[in-house]
């Protein structure tokens, strides 16, 4: 059985708050990854960021 989210190296700081963005946001992993480029890996900053966003679709 796979994982979710195989695509991320959870030992990889920006990779780890993309996944904590996507499971805890509706955003998709492309505006998540694009926000941690953006804003960095703190991730209270980036969830209230997120909460400000509207998903893709």
């Amino acid at each position: 059985m796979s994982e979710k989210h195989e695509w991320l190296d959870p030992d990889n700081e920006q990779e780890a708050a993309v996944r904590h963005l996507v499971e805890n946001t509706d955003l998709s992993p492309l505006q998540a990854k694009e926000l941690v480029a953006e804003h960095g890996t703190d991730r209270e900053k980036l969830l209230k960021i997120a909460r400000t966003m509207k998903a893709e679709g």
